[in-house]
Formats: C-alpha cells, structure tokens, sequence
C-alpha cells in the first residue's frame, strides 16, 4: 500500500504526511502538519498548521482539527466534530478592527491513544481527552476527560467505562472491577481512575 491523496484534496507541500495514508476529495491539510502512517483524512476534513497526528488515525468526513491538536496513535474523529482553538472567540477588537493572527493565542486539545470522538461532537480546547476514552456523538466537552471515560451530554459528563474494543464495560461482582464483553479484559476502578488488572 502506499499513500493516497486525491486530486482535489489541497495538502501543503510543507505538511509530513505518514506512508500508507489517505487523503479523500477536497480535504485539506495544511502547512506543518504532522500525519503518521496509515491515517485517513475524509472528505472535506480540515487539518490545521502544525497538527500533530499519531499513526493510523482517522478523521472522518468533515470533522475539523484546528491547530495545534494533537492527536496520538490510533485516534478516531467523527464525522462533522470540532477540536477547537480559541478560548475567547471574537472576530474584532475592542476598537472594531478586525483580529488576525497576532491578536489571539491558539489553544489545543489533545487526545490520547485509541480514544474516539464521536459525530458532531465538539472538544473545547484546551481540554485533555485520555487514552481509550469515548467522547458520544453530540456532546460537548468542556474538561478534561479521564482514560476510558464514556462521556454523553451538554456539557459531558461521565456516565461509564469503555474498554479498548470501544464497549462500555460491565461490572462484575467484585467492587471496583469491570469487564470488556467483548474481550472480556478485566479493568479496576480506583480513585475516579481505570487500568487494566494486568497493568497494576
């Protein structure tokens, strides 16, 4: 396999774009990215300046990461969500002129490995979204979300666990212990925290 880009995606010559990647129909990428190997950029997805972007990370059909997000290995942007960048947005000054690069400090959100933002979700920067957590399709979120958190809502909240297979866990009849359906990994609870039992 080797990397494609279509014809009318507009990557920047100055963008690093990782081997066995795609880049679909009118996405564009932009000047300093970082994409690592066996990404997928979708129709009409927006990559900002200096993005940084693990390997085999998607992003869906017009999801848009605006600089500087970074994104580690493995991360799954749904289609139409936002990572923000601007805490304070406005699009003039106090006195009316309108504000261009130099008037405001871009913010990112950083993702860790395997975590997924679902449908038109939006991530307010700067927040942290953790390794393996599942943001649902819709919600906002406004702070920081920890490793394999299930988070629903306006704003998010915490209603669950997700293993790395991406189901929410159940729990089992030993307190503080949880267990993927699918692969049935036990994970332990402890202190608003999760890891999986052979890690501890």
């Amino acid at each position: 396999m080797t990397t494609r880009i279509v014809d009318s995606a507009d990557v920047s010559p100055e963008a690093t774009v990782g081997e066995d990647s795609s880049i679909w129909h009118l996405a564009q990428v932009r000047e300093g990215a970082v994409l690592g190997r066996g990404c997928v950029i979708g129709r009409g997805a927006y990559v900002g300046t200096g993005v940084r972007m693990g390997d085999h990370c998607k992003v869906q059909n017009y999801a848009l990461v605006y600089e500087p997000a970074e994104l580690a290995d493995g991360v799954f942007i749904g289609p139409a969500a936002v990572l923000t960048n601007d805490t304070f947005p406005r699009a003039i000054n106090p006195d009316g002129s309108l504000k261009d690069a130099s008037d405001w400090e871009a913010v990112g959100v950083t993702i860790g490995q395997g975590a997924s933002i679902g449908a038109r979700a939006v991530c307010v920067a700067p927040v942290r979204i953790g390794a393996w957590a599942t943001v649902a399709a819709g919600a906002v979120v406004t702070r920081d979300v920890p490793a394999h958190a299930l988070m629903v809502g306006v704003p998010a909240r915490q209603v669950g666990w997700v293993g790395r297979a991406g189901h929410p866990l159940e729990q089992t009849t030993t307190p503080g212990q949880w267990r993927c359906p699918t692969t049935g990994t036990l994970y332990r609870e402890l202190d608003g925290s999760l890891t999986e039992e052979n890690d501890a």
